[in-house]
């Protein structure tokens, strides 16, 4: 059944302008930075200079989560990833064996920034790919990603595992 309201010139228009306005602010509480939704273990949010992302995580952050990460996994969604966490910050080498999808790689600080991003790592590859010193986190999404949203070192990571004392860009409380 499909439902018809007759309204009169000026009544409609403002009808119209009320649907509208509130479609508007919709959009602009979606675009807001601290009006999405809060912080949560499940999620990331990266921002720099080329615009911000979001992408939902698995969380790698004991010895055997680490050790299997991605593995023998044939696709990923494209806005997912898994999130490796250290209890501090150390030199982090990665690599591919028993990888079967190509990942960018993020390698990250305790201050949430983005140190090194490793682009396009090959599947079934064993060869080391170290993320550098100073390493608390490491990103993988999937490969190409970083490049199409134009992720860059430098660029801020989001998440409540960051101290938000030291974190450039601290969940809100």
């Amino acid at each position: 059944m499909v439902w018809s309201v007759r309204l009169r010139g000026d009544l409609r228009r403002r009808g119209v302008l009320a649907v509208l306005a509130l479609a508007v602010a919709g959009l602009v509480m979606l675009a807001a930075p601290g009006v999405q939704a809060a912080c949560r273990d499940t999620q990331v949010d990266l921002r720099g200079s080329w615009g911000q992302a979001r992408f939902t995580v698995e969380i790698a952050d004991t010895d055997d989560l680490r050790a299997r990460g991605l593995m023998h996994r044939e696709s990923m969604p494209r806005f997912s990833g898994m999130l490796f966490v250290y209890d501090r910050p150390d030199r982090a080498v990665f690599w591919m064996e028993n990888t079967l999808i190509p990942l960018d790689m993020l390698f990250i600080d305790d201050t949430g920034q983005v140190t090194h991003i490793h682009h396009e790592a090959r599947p079934l590859d064993r060869t080391p790919i170290d993320g550098g010193p100073d390493v608390l986190m490491v990103l993988e999404i999937n490969g190409g990603m970083a490049r199409r949203l134009g992720i860059v070192a430098g660029s801020e990571l989001r998440h409540p595992r960051l101290d938000p004392s030291q974190a450039l860009w601290p969940c809100e409380e």
